[in-house]
């Protein structure tokens, strides 16, 4: 019998946002001037839907995480903003065009694109993301495009057959040559299950180990989460778990509770605890990390 999905209304804040989370709104222009386009566009971003912090930040420099698939995902994450219905719309071949529209219009020169989960897509939006890098590439081929995906994985029963399929749906998006792979394992290995509802620790581990395999020249990315009732030996564990696949770049951020219906933060990991961490996982290896508080997967992307 299915278990009862836990009520995290009922769950209340344990304690008082701490300073170092308490972030300016910052370029107000640059904010209301991408959020105008969007709008115009009638697009998504990841920056908007998820409340990033440092969207306006990102905005000034010419850089933007665009939303493909639609406001609506085919899975429930305990942690995410994003709308979540087993039944999104149906797939809008015009995304593509309006989405390099808002790239030209806005003149930016590096664009992460991430997508919702479209579980009941046949690709599972693999072509969400080569339909979009090719109409951007059509009108600037000097953009440069990084990737943030889903795990491609989903109705597949046998792990065989899953793996196999997880790895053509990822060769299509390889093949369009992006900057950057980058796929988020979230939380460390004990804490997926009640974070990451649908996609397992393994199977984002072995998405990152393929896109080495078939791209060598290509850089990959993860990120973690802190403030889920993770332990620092879990978060290391974790890292050098992303380094035996060779995943070359990190981010560390901190968990921020989006509503009540979300799940609560444990705890606020301090500024120098990120610091700390950040020393351990140059140590193991990467050649790139991004840690801090307000850190999240796309920020600072365009600087490597």
């Amino acid at each position: 019998m299915a278990q009862p999905r836990t009520r995290y209304s009922d769950q209340r804040p344990s304690e008082r946002l701490p300073v170092w989370l308490r972030r300016p709104v910052g370029d107000a222009s640059a904010l209301e001037g991408v959020q105008a386009v969007v709008r115009e566009q009638r697009l998504h971003t990841i920056c908007e839907e998820g409340r990033c912090p440092n969207r306006a930040e990102c905005y000034a420099a010419g850089t933007a995480t665009f939303l493909l698939g639609g406001p609506v995902c085919t899975r429930s994450c305990a942690f995410c903003q994003v709308d979540k219905g087993e039944a999104p719309a149906p797939f809008d071949a015009a995304e593509a065009e309006r989405v390099a529209e808002a790239v030209s219009t806005l003149k930016l020169r590096y664009v992460v694109l991430t997508a919702v989960a479209r579980d009941d897509l046949e690709d599972h939006g693999a072509c969400l993301f080569t339909g979009t890098m090719a109409a951007i590439r059509r009108r600037d081929p000097a953009v440069q495009i990084e990737v943030l995906t889903p795990d491609f994985w989903g109705g597949h029963r046998d792990e065989a057959e899953g793996r196999a399929a997880q790895a053509r749906r990822l060769a299509l998006v390889l093949a369009a040559e992006p900057v950057c792979f980058n796929h988020n394992l979230e939380t460390v290995e004990r804490l997926q299950g009640e974070v990451r509802r649908g996609a397992t620790y393994r199977r984002s581990l072995g998405l990152l180990a393929a896109a080495r395999q078939q791209a060598p020249h290509l850089p990959t990315k993860s990120g973690l989460m802190l403030g889920l009732g993770e332990t620092v030996a879990e978060v290391e564990q974790a890292m050098a778990d992303l380094r035996a696949v060779d995943c070359q770049r990190l981010t560390l951020g901190q968990y921020l509770r989006p509503s009540l219906a979300h799940m609560p933060v444990a705890r606020y990991w301090q500024p120098e605890e990120f610091e700390a961490l950040a020393d351990t996982a140059r140590r193991l290896g990467f050649a790139q990390v991004r840690s801090g508080p307000l850190v999240r997967s796309s920020y600072h992307a365009a600087e490597t």
